[in-house]
């Protein structure tokens, strides 16, 4: 018996695994889409973030027969209660990357009303932290979530530098102003992107020690 429940959390893993993999390219072609205008990249985000929801379902069928079937230990209902919550935050991403790849096809025909310097530093923020979060996942390793906890502070650095600027901009050209709010908004999703990476992260801390950030405050 507890062989099966070892081979279908082995699943687990590999489903949450594949999961991840769907929202680094989901978030990747995000960014390839931002930054050279790729509206084939966009459309790429989009069905990668199709495939997370579909993968999130099944995810969370196969936690619930664990949960249901089987009698898991306190290590192993942590484990399984942790991969739920991470696959929330892992949709919530790929919802994210879709969102910006939809303003990118809408900016698609005018020209950028700056060079984007700190967008594309947060994209690549972005992908590190989620990117950091899954491997120590994989690793259970606590040192690398603890890592990626701290990381996040350097998304919302970067997203008050893009929000000053891009308020700057408005002052000066009023008729830019449109085109900076949507840049906001692709700022504000690198930054909730930022969030949920952060939030897989410290539910991979309580995966491995029991304890979640809200329990110590």
């Amino acid at each position: 018996m507890r062989s099966q429940f070892e081979e279908q959390l082995n699943l687990l893993n590999m489903e949450l695994l594949e999961m991840g993999a769907l929202i680094e390219h989901a978030i990747e072609s995000a960014s390839q889409a931002l930054i050279n205008r790729d509206v084939e990249a966009a459309n790429k985000a989009i069905i990668f973030d199709k495939e997370v929801d579909l993968k999130e379902r099944e995810i969370e069928e196969l936690c619930l027969k664990l949960l249901l079937q089987q009698q898991p230990v306190a290590r192993d209902l942590r484990q399984i209660s942790a991969a739920l919550k991470m696959i929330t935050d892992m949709e919530r991403i790929g919802d994210q990357a879709a969102d910006i790849s939809g303003i990118v096809i809408y900016l698609a025909e005018k020209p950028y009303i700056k060079k984007l310097v700190d967008l594309p530093k947060m994209a690549e923020a972005a992908i590190r932290m989620v990117t950091g979060a899954l491997d120590a996942y994989v690793k259970k390793d606590l040192e690398i979530a603890k890592q990626i906890i701290e990381m996040d502070d350097i998304i919302d650095d970067l997203f008050l530098v893009v929000k000053n600027e891009l308020i700057e901009d408005i002052h000066r050209d009023a008729e830019n102003g449109a085109q900076a709010m949507d840049l906001l908004m692709v700022a504000k999703y690198f930054e909730r992107i930022g969030d949920h990476a952060q939030n897989i992260a410290e539910w991979v801390e309580y995966s491995i020690t029991g304890m979640h950030k809200g329990e110590y405050l």
